[in-house]
Parts: C-alpha cells; structure tokens; sequence
C-alpha cells in the first residue's frame, strides 16, 4: 500500500543512515590521528547515533504500518506517538545526561536549537497529527526533517568542540614539558 510521503521519508532514511556512517567515520578517526576519545567524545557519538536511529526509526514506521493495511489517518497518528514518545525523552534529557558525563551542560546554540527547537517541534507535530487535522502527512515529514536537521545542526556544533581537544591537550602537554624543562633532572623524572 503507497502512502502519502513514502518517497521522501525513503530518502530521508537513506539520509540519515549515510549521516550515521559519516558520524562513525570521524569518531573513528580521532585515535588513528593518536588522540584519545574523551568520555565526552563518545558520549556525543551515541547521542548523534541515538537521534539517527530513531530519526530513521520515525521515517520508516509509515510504510511499515503500511503494510498492515491500516487506514492511512492511523499510519501517521501511531507513527506519530512511536516516533515523538522516544525522540521527546531524548531531546529534553540531553542537557541533563551531557552535564553527568561532561560536567557541565551544552553551549547555548545546541540548547536553543536540539532540545528548545527539536522539543518544540517534536510536541507540536505530536498535538497537530493526533488531532487528526488536515496534512498530517505533511506535517509529519516536516517534523521529521526538522529534528534531523537540529541533530545535525548540533554534531557540527560538537564536532567543532571535539576537534579543539587535541589542541588543547597538546598546548596542555607543551606547557606541562615546559614546566619539566624548568626543573632539575631528579625533580621531573618519576
């Protein structure tokens, strides 16, 4: 059974799983560069792979229900709360489990856009299909789409901070053998 949209979220989880596969690249990346991952580093992966996989999840509930020739009002009112229930939870909690693993909570623009943006849009689409109005195919692409593109908006975002660590742990290394340099031989070897 085709539906309305069934092209575009097709396209958006071939996407997002190519968008998955870059993520991984550049986490993998790091340590054949010599750098260590940082708790923080691979907090953000999962995070960025956690979004895609229920991203991808949310494009392919639709055709799934599809195939159970459920009425199509129904496809998008249970892919709706399939997909907005597990993305909500993700997106309102992240500021609270990156401050646990990072010590201290994201940089405002992943705030304003991943969790305010993303939540927003997340709820509305939620109200907006279950109501049962007009375009709920639409409007759930639409969701769709924009969530990905929060969660994309904010791995540039993290990206940008993890690839400053190795900067900042070699400027802490230099200043540290500086220091060693400073010392007598018998006070900066262990």
């Amino acid at each position: 059974m085709e539906f309305k949209g069934a092209n575009l979220l097709y396209a958006l989880a071939g996407l997002m799983v190519t968008f998955a596969g870059f993520t991984a690249l550049l986490l993998a990346l790091r340590p054949a560069a010599g750098v260590r991952l940082s708790l923080l580093d691979r907090f953000l992966a999962k995070t960025v792979m956690t979004h895609i996989i229920i991203l991808t999840a949310g494009a392919l509930l639709p055709a799934l229900l599809a195939l159970y020739d459920i009425p199509e009002n129904w496809i998008w009112r249970g892919s709706a709360v399939l997909f907005a229930l597990p993305m909500l939870s993700f997106q309102v909690t992240y500021p609270r489990r990156r401050r646990k693993v990072a010590g201290e909570g994201p940089p405002p623009a992943i705030t304003a856009i991943l969790v305010v943006l993303g939540a927003a849009v997340t709820l509305a689409m939620l109200g907006y299909v279950l109501a049962g109005f007009p375009y709920s195919a639409a409007v759930y692409v639409t969701a769709l789409t924009i969530d990905f593109f929060t969660v994309a908006f904010s791995f540039v975002i993290a990206t940008d901070v993890i690839m400053r660590q190795p900067l900042e742990a070699s400027e802490q290394l230099a200043g540290r053998e500086l220091m060693n340099d400073a010392l007598p031989a018998s006070i900066s070897e262990p």
